[in-house]
């Protein structure tokens, strides 16, 4: 047994303390069965003289080993433990890996698309950080903090703090047209939390899910971590178009759409297909979730309106994220629920959510109601509408290749339908290797997909107008040498 503890500590600078080492090879000896069940360790007096370290330090050790379970003292001196049946190896054999299993639903959300490094340019869906009012969002965390009882660092309601709540409901009627107060509304962990909550409340597993198709892959994975099954619905420029003979079968649970701007590809949901959507989701008992990512950002009019505002206790679920309008590490969204579906989800909410990141939503509140958010959205989009002005005018004269430029009225990107015989996944691998973050449309398609999405998602959120037009002729380099290699 000596020679396993023998050999000398570490004593240089930097190094673990000694008694930290001689716990830790005490312990991995054991776990490997270096050291057997009933054996006996050497005396603290004995190891203390051979490791040349303290007799406390020895004795530190043996304690704490019998307070983990690794020994247990006698008469005798301190033994090792009975763990098990078999040693616990320290890292797993080759050969034993591929029976460690993960969830079948772990295998199915393989990620269709790398999201690449999201502080190179053209990244889509990536905000413009560097223009963000670090300073008046510093304020509003002191104020709040401030303002705060120590009663704030505990649990907080578990559908978020009332302030934010508050400030999120007079935003959205003023703004979105959603019918709510503030009793509907549940702040959540962005939106892609808020979806997964959509799941929880209102599916079951083995339900079907309907979503766009191309669309947003957040929302597929939400559905497949439930166990639902999803079908794709095409898109067109009127946004999702689901076939009349859809509704005969088997009527889907839940129902993702992007109706004020389809992500990827752009389209508005027109006024015909809001309505029959809303119609048949009634009729059928399916729930609309709708997905209100970026339409603070039109820059052509007034934002569309929202759906869910267009009748009364609509079966919609309303989704919205801070992630545009503030920034993505604030993860702060929210789900306002229907009128009728508010009592018992509220009272299942209590047992599935706790209240948290209070001082962060206070601070949102505080930011929201001394008008520092309504004066940061206005420079937002102003900003935002000349770099995608900038984009298009880079697209027409510096991308001298085949493209359709798809939607475009909002958000932070604009979509380039490519020819057939270009492979978009390819195109966006290699682009990233020079520099740009570009998106693949195919990969933002379902994998049993019939659409032929081909093309690019261009951000411009985080990108200077002076940058589009190098970018994009870099971009139609690396589109032709894919064009000459197909």
């Amino acid at each position: 047994m000596h020679h396993l503890l023998l050999s000398a500590l570490d004593h240089s600078p930097g190094a673990p303390s000694r008694q930290r080492q001689l716990l830790d090879r005490l312990r991995q000896a054991i776990l490997d069965a270096r050291l057997t069940p009933g054996s006996r360790l050497p005396s603290s007096r004995s190891l203390c003289e051979e490791l040349q370290v303290s007799r406390n330090t020895v004795l530190a050790v043996y304690e704490q080993l019998i307070a983990e379970g690794y020994a247990q003292a006698d008469r005798q001196g301190t033994r090792v433990a009975q763990l098990g049946t078999a040693p616990v190896r320290s890292t797993v054999p080759p050969s034993h890996a591929t029976t460690l299993k993960a969830s079948r639903r772990v295998a199915t959300m393989t990620p269709a698309r790398d999201a690449g490094d999201r502080s190179l340019p053209l990244t889509p869906g990536m905000p413009a950080l560097a223009r963000f009012p670090v300073n008046a969002w510093l304020r509003s965390q002191e104020r709040a903090l401030r303002a705060a009882s120590p009663l704030v660092l505990g649990y907080g309601d578990p559908l978020g703090e009332p302030a934010l709540r508050e400030a999120i409901a007079h935003y959205l009627a003023v703004a979105r047209g959603v019918r709510c107060d503030a009793s509907r509304i549940i702040v959540t962990e962005g939106a892609q939390g808020a979806l997964s909550l959509c799941v929880r409340l209102f599916a079951n597993a083995g339900d079907l899910a309907w979503m766009e198709d191309p669309g947003y892959g957040g929302a597929r994975a939400a559905f497949l971590a439930g166990d639902l099954k999803v079908v794709g619905m095409p898109v067109d420029a009127e946004g999702i178009a689901i076939p009349t003979r859809a509704w005969r079968g088997r009527a889907p649970r839940l129902i993702h759409v992007t109706p004020s701007h389809q992500y990827p590809c752009g389209a508005v949901l027109s006024l015909a297909r809001r309505l029959e959507l809303i119609a048949q989701a009634r009729d059928k008992g399916s729930w609309i979730i709708e997905d209100d990512y970026d339409s603070d950002f039109r820059h052509r009019g007034h934002p569309v309106a929202a759906m869910q505002g267009l009748v009364a206790d609509a079966p919609v679920l309303y989704v919205g994220t801070f992630s545009k309008t503030m920034f993505p590490a604030l993860r702060i969204g929210f789900l306002v629920l229907p009128e009728s579906a508010v009592g018992k989800a509220v009272a299942a909410l209590g047992e599935l959510l706790r209240g948290g990141h209070r001082l962060e939503q206070l601070a949102l509140a505080e930011f929201i109601a001394s008008g520092q958010f309504a004066r940061h959205l206005g420079r937002m989009r102003r900003l935002y509408r000349e770099r995608q002005l900038a984009l298009r005018a880079a697209l027409a004269n510096s991308f001298p290749v085949e493209h359709e430029v798809l939607g475009g009225d909002a958000g932070l990107h604009l979509t380039v339908r490519l020819p057939a015989g270009v492979d978009d996944l390819a195109i966006s691998a290699a682009a990233r290797s020079k520099g740009m973050n570009v998106g693949a449309l195919s990969s933002f398609a379902a994998p049993s997909s019939t659409s032929k999405a081909n093309g690019l998602v261009l951000g411009y959120g985080n990108t200077s107008a002076e940058q589009f037009a190098p970018l994009m002729r870099r971009l139609a380099l690396i589109v032709r040498a894919n064009e000459l290699a197909n």
